[in-house]
């Protein structure tokens, strides 16, 4: 405008000006401050911030009952020379907390097992400490090996959720904070303007054996059941991944097995090779934001978009299959055997190509499903817990062609699960019932010790009327051999009439049936001075199932040592006074319940063969007194139900309490050595 007089800023103002300007842009450049008490720290620092509450209805007239939503992080800052694996924060809630969201962790509860929300903490846990794992970061690495990169030391958990409490000032906080990790130790936490702090050091075993600069590659997990997530493709919005279930416990196997997992990032499956989902439903997808992300894509192909899918095995006649076979060790109805059985039977595999979501679009950008849970449908499988997945070294496959090269897998993720339910073995345990049984007879004894009543449970609750007339307590009759043969109705009318043959007694009520699915007899057949023999017999009393593959496990304290071999079967001494035993071809196929022609009642599958023992290896032992019985016996990974008595060589022919059975308790499963 003309005439209007410049306005020259002061040199000192504008020097002010762009110290300013330049003071804010570093600040943005810098990344967020480490928590105050961090300094302090020299070992894995845990905080937990309540960020805000808000009154909700109902409104209620007991302060300490009024219930608040609330906001919550908790970081957990490793400040040490050691990389924390896998790690997983403790948070003891005191204030009736339900949490409706989790984001940065996976929400595993104390017990360990999956947790859905909204989750109540209360009635969940009861006071104990709630348990959130890592997840996608599941490691956090050391400020050494990083040069203090806190997107590689930090991981922050932030909580949604209601609590019931009393109002400001009070400030409704968890009592208790720390690392799931028994190599740490954490102090009692401190207050500070709503936020509680700990500093968790390692303990004096464990502080020595850290190391700043350690590989953050995990060596490859062991456990029970091992599952491998390889991606072995990976392209800006999907990925081809090879899961591969390797069964690794001694004696666990799995038949029909079915998979499941959650999908944590909005994944969904566009096809697989080797497997197939329970449930194929794209619904989710196409009216979700899947559908609104992939508006050209054709869901009618998309396979599943569950984002809990259960995966089945595929049957042997598709294993060619040239849509959905083609993989190796897949295709056998989801049957895992031990290793013990065959290297090649105890895995199984299956390869998926998975689509993406963002902000996940780029190659790079790869994350494996959590909470992955495996069940058998057999009730002879055991039951599996598992953790969550864990980075490893890429596994490598060999060239199928046959060249000495390898091929590296882009990443490896690896869940591992064990075995977790303990079987009642004994007259008075209170575990889960066993699902076989053992009888026991000899050649000097006209009568057999049959199961214990109710050797795989009681009925009272799925059969009351069953239970309402019989005895429950009442010790089990000796039988007759040919009684073995039939079912538990008709087998108890000959127990009756054997009873009065040889002047037993007979409780009233009856001994109720031993409700068993599997029934193993072990029969001593001879005794010489040089050596004896057993006859061991299975009998499977499902009318539903054949048992291919089948194997027992039976521990000899005694005997072990002159065990010399089986003949209709394979058998291994494998150490730890086991003697493993498997079917030869034509005998690893265990039949059903059948009816047979010229008997009105039903029979079981059964095979058989003859054990022989030599004493050279074990003097002394004295096969009738009950060195030439089990102790121990286990079908297809589950430990049987032994008898309390075995067969007496006296005049009365009644069956003796085996002392070293008499006092058995709670048995887990079996470790080979």
């Amino acid at each position: 405008m003309a005439g209007a007089v410049p306005i020259l800023a002061h040199p000192f103002a504008v020097f002010l000006a762009a110290l300013l300007l330049a003071a804010h842009a570093s600040a943005q450049q810098q990344p967020p401050a480490p928590p105050p008490d961090a300094a302090g720290c020299n070992g894995v620092l845990l905080t937990y911030t309540l960020q805000g509450r808000d009154k909700i209805r109902p409104f209620v007239a007991a302060p300490d009952s009024q219930p608040y939503s609330f906001r919550a992080s908790a970081t957990v800052l490793n400040s040490g020379t050691r990389t924390l694996r896998s790690w997983a924060l403790l948070l003891t809630f005191a204030h009736g907390e339900v949490l409706v969201g989790v984001d940065g962790a996976v929400l595993t509860s104390s017990s360990g097992a999956e947790a859905d929300l909204p989750y109540n903490t209360t009635a969940a846990d009861a006071g104990r400490p709630t348990s959130f794992t890592g997840y996608p970061q599941t490691d956090l690495l050391t400020p050494i090996a990083t040069a203090g990169d806190l997107t590689k030391i930090q991981a922050t958990v932030d909580l949604v959720g209601t609590l019931f409490a009393g109002p400001d000032p009070f400030e409704p906080l968890p009592t208790a904070l720390s690392l799931a990790d028994p190599s740490y130790a954490c102090p009692p936490a401190v207050n500070v303007s709503r936020t509680l702090s700990t500093c968790c050091v390692l303990t004096a075993g464990t502080a020595g054996n850290d190391s700043a600069l350690d590989d953050p590659a995990l060596t490859r997990r062991t456990g029970d059941l091992v599952i491998t997530y390889d991606v072995v493709q990976a392209h800006e919005t999907t990925y081809l991944a090879l899961v591969t279930i390797d069964n690794d416990a001694p004696l666990g196997r799995l038949d029909g097995w079915q998979l499941s997992w959650q999908w944590m990032r909005g994944e969904f499956i566009s096809s697989m090779r080797g497997a197939y989902p329970l449930e194929v439903d794209t619904a989710p997808c196409l009216y979700g934001p899947q559908g609104r992300h992939y508006k050209d894509l054709d869901f009618s192909k998309v396979l599943s978009c569950d984002p809990r899918p259960v995966v089945l095995d595929l049957p042997p006649s598709r294993a060619n299959d040239a849509a959905i076979g083609g993989i190796d060790r897949c295709c056998r109805n989801g049957t895992v055997l031990p290793k013990s059985m065959g290297v090649a039977q105890s895995m199984s595999a299956f390869r998926m190509e998975v689509y993406k979501m963002p902000p996940d679009l780029n190659r790079t950008s790869l994350h494996p499903p959590a909470r992955f849970t495996i069940r058998g449908s057999s009730p002879l499988n055991p039951d599996y817990q598992c953790g969550e997945p864990l980075p490893v070294v890429p596994s490598e496959f060999p060239d199928p062609s046959g060249l000495a090269s390898t091929t590296v897998a882009l990443a490896t993720w690896q869940a591992v699960c064990n075995i977790t339910n303990t079987t009642a073995t004994t007259a008075t345990a209170t575990a889960k019932p066993p699902r076989c049984c053992v009888s026991f007879s000899a050649f000097y004894n006209e009568s057999v010790v049959p199961c214990r009543t109710c050797a795989c449970g009681c009925p009272a609750t799925t059969q009351p009327a069953v239970a309402a007339s019989c005895s429950t307590t009442a010790p089990s009759l000796l039988l007759p051999p040919y009684a073995l043969l039939m079912p538990s109705d008709r087998r108890a009318k000959e127990a009756l009439t054997w009873a009065d043959q040889k002047h037993f007694s007979v409780p009233n009520p009856m001994p109720c049936a031993d409700f068993c699915g599997v029934s193993i007899n072990w029969h001593v057949a001879t005794d010489f001075a040089g050596g004896w023999s057993a006859r061991l017999t299975l009998f499977n009393w499902d009318d539903h199932t054949d048992m291919p593959h089948w194997f027992t496990a039976i521990v000899m304290d005694k005997a072990y040592d002159g065990f010399e071999q089986a003949y209709s079967f394979n058998a291994t001494a494998v150490g730890n006074s086991t003697i493993f035993v498997k079917g030869r071809e034509g005998f690893n196929f265990l039949l059903r319940e059948t009816n047979m022609s010229g008997v009105d009642y039903p029979v079981p599958g059964k095979l058989q063969s003859v054990l022989s023992f030599t004493k050279k290896q074990t003097p002394g032992i004295d096969v009738v007194a009950g060195d030439g019985f089990p102790s121990k016996v286990f079908f297809n990974g589950v430990e049987c139900a032994m008898p309390l008595r075995i067969p007496s060589q006296g005049p009365s022919n009644r069956g003796v309490l085996l002392p070293m059975l008499s006092s058995l308790v709670v048995s887990t499963f079996l470790l080979l050595l």
